[in-house]
């Protein structure tokens, strides 16, 4: 299990839309503030289907003034986080964390580059914003698929100029993401956030160039997978279960709903702490982690059940570490 999330209460001061489909909330905590790095992000427990689920949000800004601002795409395929949140009302009182890093921003670097794809630029932009101040060589890169989803653009254009460069899908042409790592100084780090696509394309461009591992970070936000998210179900023969996934649920909160005692850390394919062997998935695997390498993902062996599935159908896996438990809730 996880280090427990230490929990505070909240109010919802205030929300607006960046977009059709994507809301800022600010929400300032009732007990003490905890200032935030660039990068940091906060977990909220969101109503889901009548029962609270732990969702990450990274910070947008710097949050100075002691509400703590977090932008939540809602995508047509949600599994239920951004549907929670968009129901909530100004005034509502909310269970957050204290802000959290995992994508720290290294400073007095030589030379920054800086990628985000949609939703992404939320860390991206705090982290813009940071170097501008410190007067730090830095680029912005960022993507998405219409103008219209090129949220706080406006913005990230008054405050950082011409270091910020904006990428059109519908428009192009897209970001040449090899030929702007060939640019950045080789003592320069390169930070993404963004789609699953994007990522990927990133850390291959800078194993084929070459790079430090340690000068690349990254954070996930999403992706669409390659399947159209549905219903399957998840055996387990060892434990004598078959579990039934919905298509707005995760393998890994399907498990723990069931009572199988899950280990887990991130939520986001990240940390690998939730895998579980592949011992039969004849519907394919989509692999959204970032944890397993390209060739990894392709052998088929293992997944992250936080945000891996399936193409409908079933999967086997294998757990020989975990065991059912009673839990009073489960379902």
């Amino acid at each position: 299990m996880a280090k427990p999330i230490e929990w505070g209460a909240a109010r919802l001061r205030a929300t607006r839309d960046l977009a059709p489909d994507v809301r800022l909330f600010e929400i300032e905590p009732e007990g003490a503030f905890a200032a935030a790095t660039p990068g940091s992000h906060i977990d909220v427990l969101v109503p889901i289907d009548g029962r609270p689920q732990v969702r990450s949000y990274s910070l947008v800004g710097p949050c100075a003034d002691g509400l703590y601002r977090i932008a939540v795409k809602r995508p047509p395929s949600s599994r239920g986080g951004s549907v929670g949140m968009w129901r909530l009302a100004v005034g509502d009182r909310l269970t957050i964390s204290a802000p959290s890093n995992s994508f720290e921003l290294g400073h007095g670097r030589v030379d920054y580059l800086l990628l985000a794809g949609g939703i992404g630029i939320t860390p991206i932009y705090t982290m813009a914003l940071a170097l501008g101040r410190a007067g730090a060589n830095f680029r912005l890169l960022y993507a998405a698929r219409t103008r219209r989803d090129l949220v706080l653009a406006d913005d990230l254009a008054q405050r950082v100029g011409g270091r910020l460069q904006l990428f059109v899908d519908e428009e192009g042409p897209c970001i040449d993401i090899a030929g702007e790592i060939a640019k950045l100084d080789p003592r320069g780090e390169l930070y993404v956030c963004g789609p699953f696509g994007m990522l990927e394309a990133a850390k291959r461009f800078w194993r084929e160039a070459g790079r430090p591992p340690a000068q690349l970070r990254y954070e996930t936000f999403g992706s669409g997978g390659s399947f159209v998210a549905a219903p399957f179900k998840v055996r387990i023969p060892r434990l004598g279960v078959e579990i039934d996934v919905p298509a707005n649920r995760s393998m890994l909160e399907a498990l723990e709903d069931a009572g199988v005692d899950m280990i887990f850390g991130c939520r986001r394919g990240e940390c690998g702490l939730c895998v579980l062997p592949i011992v039969e998935a004849p519907g394919g695997v989509d692999h959204l982690d970032v944890f397993f390498s390209a060739e990894e993902r392709a052998t088929n062996e293992k997944l992250c059940t936080c945000v891996s599935r399936v193409a409908g159908g079933c999967i086997t896996l294998d757990t020989s570490d975990r065991t059912p438990i009673q839990r009073p809730n489960a379902v």
